[in-house]
């Protein structure tokens, strides 16, 4: 078996994606596998979290976005939701001044405003802390669901030809992806998931039209900068065509 560094040799830094976005998924079952409690496997999460940020910033991705919390997570035991937006409360207050250190800048995409209130305080600060830095771009997709930006996204435009803003000519998919939560970003290159789930799970459903999908069944507290390099090698082993003909 290959170990990391002779992974790292086998990939073309020419021809990495500039955008990979992660459903991070596994914590729950880690911590059953390993007999402990859920948020024992969210907070093995997080710290996969500071080590996949910190590897992509090294290598050259440029940005990176990761499914912190969906919409439907709400659903979720009162008690595991409220640990999670602790345990996020408390990745911010650690990790903005290494964020801001290895000049990473932090965005959100999401429906921020059903966020309890000291975690949007600590977004706030983070992001405007973070804002001026040019390297890797980390955005948190929280309290997210893509279902639920298109529909916004429509409501928006909707509003605007009502008064008379824009017409309905003027909308198009370049103008559409403006009224997105990844508005003025890139779409994915490259989509991953953990825990060998063949699910998209509602996460990104405009922008990963013509993404990359890896799936791999390591679970997300499990999942290192050897499977991110596993993930990158498949990737540029793939043509991609965007619906053209193929070289082949």
């Amino acid at each position: 078996m290959a170990d990391y560094r002779e992974l790292l040799r086998l990939i073309d830094r020419k021809r990495l994606p500039r955008h990979i976005a992660i459903i991070m998924d596994g914590n729950g079952r880690w911590a059953e596998r390993h007999n402990r409690k859920r948020i024992v496997g969210h907070l093995a999460g997080t710290k996969t979290i500071r080590k996949i940020v910190r590897f992509c910033g090294e290598i050259g991705i440029k940005i990176l976005t990761l499914f912190a919390f969906s919409t439907e997570n709400w659903s979720r035991p009162k008690k595991e939701v409220q640990a999670l937006m602790n345990l996020l409360f408390k990745f911010l207050k650690q990790e903005t001044d290494n964020l801001k250190k290895n000049g990473i800048k932090l965005l959100v995409s999401g429906q921020v405003e059903r966020l309890p209130a000291k975690v949007r305080v600590g977004l706030s600060k983070s992001i405007d802390a973070t804002k001026g830095n040019s390297g890797l771009i980390l955005n948190l997709a929280l309290s997210y669901g893509g279902r639920q930006e298109i529909v916004r996204a429509c409501r928006q435009i909707a509003k605007e030809i009502s008064n008379e803003e824009k017409k309905i000519e003027d909308i198009d998919e370049k103008s559409f992806d403006k009224y997105l939560y990844t508005a003025g970003l890139p779409d994915p290159d490259l989509l991953i998931r953990t825990s060998g789930e063949f699910r998209i799970s509602n996460f990104l459903l405009w922008q990963i039209a013509y993404s990359e999908i890896y799936v791999t069944p390591v679970l997300w507290p499990d999942f290192n900068r050897r499977e991110l390099l596993l993930a990158l090698i498949d990737y540029q082993g793939r043509e991609r065509r965007f619906g053209r003909v193929g070289n082949g």
